[in-house]
């Protein structure tokens, strides 16, 4: 309830999500409508992803890991005070297709995450939002009298 905003950012792009009332909205781009099932990954599988394993707790592991900062894939998660509440850093397991690795805050230890959720946490506007589907206009009534008889 307390989160207001999401930026993620891998290499040299970013988005930023941000919550306007109810309504999340993609930040400098009020074309697209956020698609509901894209948050509903973020808020049920990315935020609620189990770590398990620690793989390494040596910085200069984390290349190896894609938890560094180039190859990474950053989120942090922000509340209605601006306030940086997480902070967590992704990458893809090059041996396990469905795990991911994550690197939380400034812990060193970077654990192997119970699945992949990387593809979930993309830059791409079209990846959070979609054009809002314009309503086609029925066309007016037609009066027909009361009479009138109608064959087939």
């Amino acid at each position: 309830e307390d989160i207001f905003k999401f930026l993620i950012q891998k290499g040299e792009e970013a988005i930023e999500l941000s919550r306007v009332d109810t309504l999340w909205r993609i930040s400098g781009n009020d074309t697209l409508e956020i698609k509901s099932r894209s948050m509903d990954n973020l808020f049920d599988k990315v935020l609620k992803v189990h770590r398990g394993t620690i793989i390494s707790e040596n910085p200069e592991k984390y290349g190896k890991y894609s938890v560094d900062d180039s190859t990474g894939t950053h989120l942090a998660v922000i509340n209605s005070k601006g306030k940086t509440v997480g902070y967590y850093v992704f990458g893809r397991s090059k041996s396990d297709y469905s795990r991911s690795y994550v690197r939380v805050g400034s812990d060193p230890k970077v654990y192997l995450a119970d699945q992949n959720v990387t593809y979930m946490l993309q830059t791409r506007p079209t990846y959070w939002g979609e054009k809002p589907k314009e309503e086609v206009p029925l066309p007016p009534p037609v009066d027909i009298p009361a009479d009138t008889t109608i064959n087939n």
